[in-house]
């Protein structure tokens, strides 16, 4: 009897699980949702640094990424964790290695000085990613992120510029946050 109470009970608790998990449906998740998702995997991945710009566009559940990574076991990493999100149903990915040369790194590692040891910029530095990327390929640098304002951007490429020894032509791709829109 009380085997057969016992085995009621389970059935019971077990059905009414069933049935509202059956009731429980989310909704799918929407193209902004999954790249809000899939960009939060990326910034957190540990071994993303300032050497990196990796860029994400989610289209009906497709991710796409481009951008450079500075090691070749960065660019299937990222495409695991993007895969991993729920919603992505398939990634393309376009992220460029660069080339690994003792030059370029002595490069990334002076402008990176430069840049984050300036007083107005100090404060990005204790980030855990910091907004200034630096990518520099066979001697060719461009900054690539995100600053406050347009005294920040001009101060990252001046120092950046500075940097690099006129070794050739520093790019700017820095954009300035909530930048006011000219009519």
């Amino acid at each position: 009897m009380k085997r057969t109470l016992n085995t009621l009970i389970l059935t019971s608790a077990l059905a009414v699980g069933l049935a509202s998990a059956a009731t429980t449906t989310s909704a799918p998740m929407t193209d902004s949702e999954i790249a809000a998702k899939a960009a939060k995997e990326i910034r957190t991945y540990y071994q993303y640094t300032i050497w990196d710009n990796v860029a994400l566009e989610v289209r009906d559940g497709h991710a796409e990424l481009s951008g450079q990574v500075s090691q070749p076991f960065k660019k299937k990493d990222m495409e695991r964790l993007v895969q991993r999100v729920p919603g992505v149903t398939s990634v393309t990915n376009r992220l460029e290695v660069l080339p690994t040369s003792f030059y370029d790194d002595e490069l990334r590692i002076r402008i990176a000085r430069a840049i984050y040891r300036h007083p107005a910029l100090s404060r990005y530095a204790i980030q855990y990613t910091p907004p200034i990327h630096i990518i520099v390929k066979n001697g060719h640098v461009t900054l690539e992120g995100i600053v406050n304002n347009e005294l920040e951007r001009t101060v990252a490429f001046t120092r950046a510029s500075t940097a690099a020894l006129s070794l050739g032509k520093v790019e700017n791709n820095l954009r300035v946050e909530n930048e006011k829109k000219r009519g």
